[in-house]
């Protein structure tokens, strides 16, 4: 896998998010014209894409504001963690406390709690902007 997609209309918030959790901007760039629409199905497609990518750069979260269409959102905002479709991204931490504190310094929230599994992994979900979830998981073995 190259990267996972997320559309979001704070892509300055998602870049420091994403930058609060380890991931480095690759690149910033505007994307339009006749080939855009042609990929994605849409007419007049204007959109601001941000690649992050993970410290070992095997995978990236690629942020896109639209400016043309408008994004829609099909769901709501901060839909629960059995929401059908793709709920979340998780990541392997060393810390996963500094890493919850660094995230709630940059705004987001913790859903439900930090918890241990057995004595393998402590793991817990945030919730960053635009409704974004992440995992995070700190391996204890």
């Amino acid at each position: 896998m190259d990267n996972v997609s997320i559309i979001v209309d704070d892509l300055a918030g998602a870049i420091a998010f994403f930058t609060a959790l380890g991931l480095k901007l690759e690149g910033q760039m505007p994307v339009e014209g006749r080939w855009v629409d042609r990929v994605l199905g849409l007419e007049g497609v204007k959109v601001e894409n941000a690649m992050m990518r993970t410290p070992d750069g095997h995978g990236g979260v690629e942020l896109s504001k639209f400016d043309r269409p408008a994004a829609i959102s099909p769901e709501p905002k901060n839909a629960p963690v059995n929401t059908l479709g793709i709920r979340r991204i998780m990541f392997a931490v060393d810390d996963i406390d500094d890493m919850v504190a660094r995230l709630q310094k940059a705004g987001a929230e913790l859903v439900g709690e930090v918890a241990q599994y057995e004595d393998k992994y402590r793991l817990c979900y945030m919730r960053g902007p635009e409704g974004i979830l992440v995992a995070l998981a700190e391996q204890l073995f």
